[in-house]
């Protein structure tokens, strides 16, 4: 890990904003996968959110396609958390004694990363509340605070090298 950086500057990042790449745990032989969006549905209309997914793992060759309407966006530590399209268990996951620490890719888990580093965290103006809260602004409490740095940056430490070894 870098030394403590100086300053985070809230991005305005939401979750929704990582959900081009989830990297999960395959159902087949259970090696990470990925959850994309479906090839050709790029630029199809409609929200990100809900364009045609397909699972695709490298490990087995597994390939699923998702086209339904239905999400289960995660919300909450309190459990093991599962992507919001097949309902398979987030690759990128830690317990701590707090809750559990997830991110859907690693540029989610750097900006949590670089959150929790950062001795001086500049929110942005008026995300704090509301329907389009940042992701930042989101984290649980415990992620937040200065005391349990050291705990999350090793859990980020954990996860990252969970992926490198896989």
């Amino acid at each position: 890990m870098d030394l403590l950086s100086d300053r985070f500057r809230d991005p305005l990042s939401t979750e929704y904003d990582f959900i081009g790449s989830i990297v999960v745990r395959c159902p087949g032989c259970t090696k990470a996968a990925r959850v994309v969006p479906a090839p050709g549905d790029g630029d199809s209309g409609g929200r990100m959110l809900f364009r045609r997914r397909r699972l695709v793992c490298r490990g087995c060759g597994l390939s699923r396609e998702w086209s339904g309407r239905l999400l289960a966006v995660p919300r909450g530590t309190a459990r093991p958390v599962k992507d919001p399209y097949f309902g398979l268990p987030l690759w990128l996951q830690a317990e701590t004694r707090h809750g559990w620490l997830w991110a859907y890719d690693l540029e989610h888990l750097d900006l949590i990363r670089r959150f929790v580093q950062a001795s001086l965290r500049e929110r942005a103006p008026g995300c704090e509340t509301g329907p389009r809260m940042t992701l930042v602004a989101c984290l649980p409490a415990w992620i937040k605070r200065a005391k349990n740095r050291d705990e999350v940056l090793r859990a980020v430490s954990r996860i990252h090298a969970s992926l490198v070894a896989a």
